[in-house]
C-alpha cells in the first residue's frame, strides 16, 4: 500500500485517502484550480512529498491536510486518517446553513414577480 518512491501523483493520493470519492473528481479538481500544493496550484500529475500541505475545495468546502504518507492504491478508512494530518477549519453548524425555499410541485413557472422576491431571499 505504501509506496516506495520518493512522490506520488497528487489526485491519486487524494483519491486514494477519501477526500474525493472517484480519482476523476481529483483530477477535474486539479483541472478547475481546486488543489493547492504548498500554495501553487498544481496539475493532476504533479507529485506530492510527505510534509507537503495540500488544500483542496471540495463539496463546498475547503480541506487543508498535511502528507504524513504516501499511498497509491485507495485504503480503507482507518488507515487513510493515518496518512494526512487534517488542518481544515470544522464545517459550519448545520443551523447556519441558510435554507434555499423550494416551489410546491405543479405551481407552473415563477412569475417575474416570483422570481424578483426569491432573488431578494438569496440577496441578489
Amino acid at each position: 500500500m505504501a509506496s516506495d518512491e520518493g512522490t506520488v501523483r497528487v489526485d491519486s493520493w487524494i483519491w486514494s485517502v477519501r477526500l474525493t470519492k472517484t480519482r476523476s473528481m481529483a483530477a477535474t479538481a486539479c483541472r478547475g484550480g481546486h488543489v493547492r500544493v504548498n500554495g501553487e496550484r498544481v496539475k493532476a500529475a504533479h507529485g506530492v512529498r510527505p510534509g507537503d500541505e495540500v488544500r483542496l475545495r471540495h463539496a463546498g468546502r475547503e480541506r487543508i491536510v498535511v502528507v504524513s504518507r504516501l499511498v497509491s492504491k485507495r485504503v480503507g478508512a482507518a488507515v487513510a486518517a493515518e496518512c494526512f494530518v487534517d488542518n481544515s477549519p470544522p464545517p459550519p453548524p448545520r443551523e447556519e446553513i441558510i435554507a434555499v425555499p423550494q416551489r410546491d410541485r405543479g405551481t407552473g413557472r415563477p412569475t417575474k414577480r416570483d422570481r424578483r422576491e426569491m432573488e431578494q431571499l438569496r440577496g441578489r
